[in-house]
């Protein structure tokens, strides 16, 4: 179960936060005000989470993790768009704005499981922490952790970018220039026009010797793999088997 600790100076926004995460299968290990507080509550509880405000006494939310070596998993809730840009500096998962929609809350806590699973299946060192990527379009700027990527196709000089449980969005970027961006494993690079997170890979048909289709998580339709891209599937996870 996800251990979250709430960070914000004031009572009802704790207790609104509290509310909130009462629908989910949570457990609030313990609440702070002050940047005092809530680094003698870190380090009580060891939560893998904070639900951070931005103004907290006796400093801010950017002072508290600068005071810890290893910090959780960081959500911020503040009523202020102007941080959003130093918060995902700091690599935190998401930037909620008061008052939480549930709905948005809900993303939030998808996005701290997979940054946690992609953490712990990591081989490098446990303190290390992918950042995020801004995904800018005409219209929008999705900011996302590389592990919510599930699948990159190539159009021309085009990138679709399918994001796990979101519509997919096309960027004015080469594969060649994601797949530069991006850590292999988990990533790979399974053809000319498609590369894929191994880490979101729950199932491989084979229904001919022509290919494959394979479904990833947040996905909600499958990808098809010619006869090369799902040779090269095989041998890419032949070489994970223990």
């Amino acid at each position: 179960m996800l251990r979250i600790l709430i960070v914000d100076d004031e009572h009802l926004a704790r207790q609104a936060m509290r509310r909130l995460l009462a629908a989910h299968p949570v457990e609030i290990v313990g609440e702070a005000d002050s940047v005092a507080s809530a680094l003698k509550a870190i380090e009580r509880t060891r939560p893998q989470a904070l639900f951070l405000d931005i103004e907290l006494g006796g400093g801010d939310g950017f002072d508290l993790l600068a005071a810890l070596e290893h910090p959780p998993v960081v959500v911020f809730v503040t009523a202020y768009t102007e941080h959003a840009v130093e918060a995902f500096a700091v690599n935190a998962v998401d930037y909620l704005l008061k008052p939480v929609e549930p709905e948005r809350l809900a993303e939030s806590l998808g996005r701290i499981e997979r940054q946690l699973a992609g953490a712990s299946a990591s081989s490098g060192p446990a303190t290390a922490k992918p950042g995020v990527i801004a995904l800018r379009t005409p219209k929008r700027t999705l900011v996302v952790a590389p592990a919510e990527i599930a699948a990159l196709r190539a159009d021309g000089d085009f990138t679709h970018i399918m994001v796990a449980d979101q519509p997919a969005v096309m960027i004015w970027r080469t594969l060649a220039h994601f797949e530069n961006l991006l850590p292999s494993p988990p990533f790979l690079r399974l053809g000319r026009s498609l590369m894929i997170n191994r880490d979101l890979l729950r199932d491989i048909e084979t229904p001919s010797r022509d290919g494959a289709r394979i479904t990833l998580q947040g996905l909600a339709e499958p990808l098809m793999l010619g006869r090369a891209a799902a040779a090269r599937l095989r041998e890419a996870l032949a070489e994970v088997k223990p």
